[in-house]
Formats: structure tokens, sequence, C-alpha cells
């Protein structure tokens, strides 16, 4: 059995920048033990994939445009909101399949989600996150290495600093993280931009995310309130780093950003697979 594997930089703003995701389309779900093995061998922080037929529970798409059903896996497990790979997925989907369309939706386990292209930009469209004010787990600062002036959790612990160079300067130590069952994120005002962050999930088999789009949907309503706007620039300062645009509303932040195409390819299920294929 063969399926088509596209890897796409999504929020870069250069080449070899923002974040990888491989993006597989598929005739029909294979099974889950399959598309963990999968995601597994690409060894990206995610890999989205997507079938064209919609549960009964999805209901009409929120609007016009294409409409697919869309899942994501890191190389450890299967996650509830992925930002980059949907865009990603989007970015895919207008080049090969759609080139006229100008919006796409995903029922995906986080409800609808929908990606507007605005000529080379992409516009992702996720529910806003809020967050609140939590007690610091001293093993996680310490493992982090950093010195807290706020502690928020929601969808993910935020750990805010007091400068972009602290955030900068941080080197996490990944065997000494308590058991976080959600990603771990750092932020701060920035220098360049309204703010900054990196992006830690140990937990599902990503150290260190380049570029995270689920993170901002509760970054930028933080944020937001902080600095009294809703329209906010955003820089991960990973490795390979990534720049987002923030808009916020009453219960929505849309991600504004571009993706690069790196690789298209087949991938060529084994024999040994062939017991996990459905029948």
């Amino acid at each position: 059995m063969e399926v088509l594997l596209h890897q796409i930089d999504a929020f870069a703003d250069a080449p070899f920048t923002g974040n990888p995701a491989a993006v597989m389309p598929l005739p029909a779900w294979l099974p889950d033990a399959l598309l963990q093995r999968l995601a597994e061998e690409n060894r990206l922080p995610e890999t989205a994939f997507y079938i064209s037929a919609l549960p009964p529970e999805a209901g009409l798409p929120p609007g016009e445009g294409p409409a697919f059903w869309l899942r994501w896996f890191t190389p450890a497990a299967e996650v509830d909101l992925c930002g980059h790979a949907t865009a990603a997925a989007a970015a895919q989907i207008f080049g090969d399949m759609f080139p006229a369309a100008d919006q796409v939706h995903f029922f995906t386990r986080s409800g609808w989600l929908g990606v507007d292209r605005r000529g080379a930009d992409l516009v992702l469209d996720l529910p806003l996150v809020p967050s609140r004010d939590a007690v610091p787990d001293p093993d996680l600062i310490a493992a982090l290495g950093v010195r807290p002036v706020r502690v928020l959790t929601g969808q993910d612990e935020v750990i805010v600093v007091a400068s972009e160079a602290e955030v900068r300067r941080a080197r996490p130590n990944f065997a000494a993280f308590p058991a976080v069952p959600r990603g771990v994120v750092i932020t701060a005002t920035g220098e360049e931009s309204d703010f900054v962050s990196r992006y830690f999930a140990p937990g599902v088999g990503v150290d260190e995310d380049p570029v995270t789009g689920s993170a901002h949907a509760q970054l930028a309503p933080m944020w937001a309130r902080e600095l009294g706007r809703t329209e906010l620039s955003a820089r991960q300062l990973s490795a390979r780093t990534g720049r987002l645009t923030c808009t916020v509303t009453d219960s929505r932040v849309l991600l504004t950003g571009r993706c690069r195409r790196y690789l298209d390819g087949v991938v060529r299920l084994p024999d040994a697979e062939a017991s996990l294929l459905p029948h």
C-alpha cells in the first residue's frame, strides 16, 4: 500500500524555519496503531492525517469551501489540538487539490477549525483557550531553570518570565521534568515583537516544539489582556524560529502566517504492516 507524504514548514518566514509537519492524505482511516507508527517513523513534531469523509457527529461545515476530517499525532501520542499541522494540511490542500478555494474546514477533536487563504498568508481559526493563575510547581521551575514572575494554567502550563533574554537562555533539564499532562510554555514581552515564547512537551514525545499554533490560542488572549490590544505580533524562539500575527476575538484566536513546502514523497508500507491494515 502506498500513502502520500508532504512535509511542510508552517509559520515559516524563510527556508528552514517554522515548524515542520508531515501531511498524509488517506482514502479512509487506517488503524490507530498504524497511524501512530507512521507518526513515530516520520519523527516530526506532528503528523496530520485527513480523509474526505466526515463522521455523522460533524454536521455541516461552518462555511464554504472543502471540508475534511483531520487528526494529529506526535511521535508518541494522538493530540486534541495542533495549529501548525492544521495550517500545513490546508497549504497542501490549497496547493494540490483546490487551487481556486480561499477557505478549507477541518472537523477535529477540538470541533470545526477553519483556514482562510489571503494571498500568500494563511489564517488559522482556533478556539480561544482561557488561562487562570496557578501556584508554581517547584520541580517544574527547577527543571526549566527560570525565575517566574507569574504562572498560569489552562490547556498548557504558562511560565511568564521577566525578559526575552531569559526565554532565550533557558536550557531545560528534560530528565528532571515532572509528569506534566500538558505542554509547558515560557513567555515574556518581546524586543521586536509583542511577545515571545518557547514550548516544551516531553510527555508527548516533543522536547521542544519549534512553533506551536495551539499554544498561541492561550498565549494571545493572555497577552492581549496584559498589553491592552487585540492584534499582536509573536515570535517563538526555538532554534528554527517562527513568526505569527495573532488576532483575538471574544471566543476565537486567528493566527496568520505562511507555509513553505519542503518535500513530497510516497510511503510504501512494508509487508510486515499488513496485519494492521483494514480488510
